[in-house]
């Protein structure tokens, strides 16, 4: 792998750990819906630097995460039920930035954050396999 690529990988891998560091002191503070926007951020980060790894990238949202389960999801190398985690994130992401008067709940958010942890050590360790 190029040091261009491993520099845009580890890049990606330091916003997707600072956004879940937002999102707890978000979520400490009472603020859900910011505290999901940042959820949602520190997978979808972790995702582009997973597909960084193979030189792929996509111009939308539900591109990236449509190409991170064709290429990880579908072929063994991340599990469903750690990918699982992406797709409400995003999907709850999105109802709270273009609908009206929707508020996560706190367990859903607080859930969403402990996988989180989850879903990025699982792609730093697929990373990591792959260098």
């Amino acid at each position: 792998m190029n040091a261009p690529i491993q520099t845009l990988i580890a890049y990606r891998l330091q916003e997707a750990k600072e956004a879940r560091e937002e999102a707890e002191i978000l979520l400490h503070n009472g603020k859900l819906r910011g505290a999901t926007n940042r959820v949602y951020y520190a997978m979808f980060y972790a995702a582009l630097a997973l597909l960084a790894s193979r030189q792929l990238t996509a111009s939308k949202h539900s591109g990236v995460i449509s190409l991170f389960h064709r290429e990880f999801v579908k072929t063994g190398l991340i599990s469903p039920a750690t990918a699982k985690f992406l797709d409400i994130a995003f999907d709850l992401r999105n109802k709270i930035d273009y609908r009206e008067f929707i508020v996560p709940e706190v367990l859903v958010v607080q859930e969403l954050l402990k996988e989180s942890e989850t879903f990025i050590q699982a792609v730093e360790s697929m990373i990591n396999k792959s260098l």
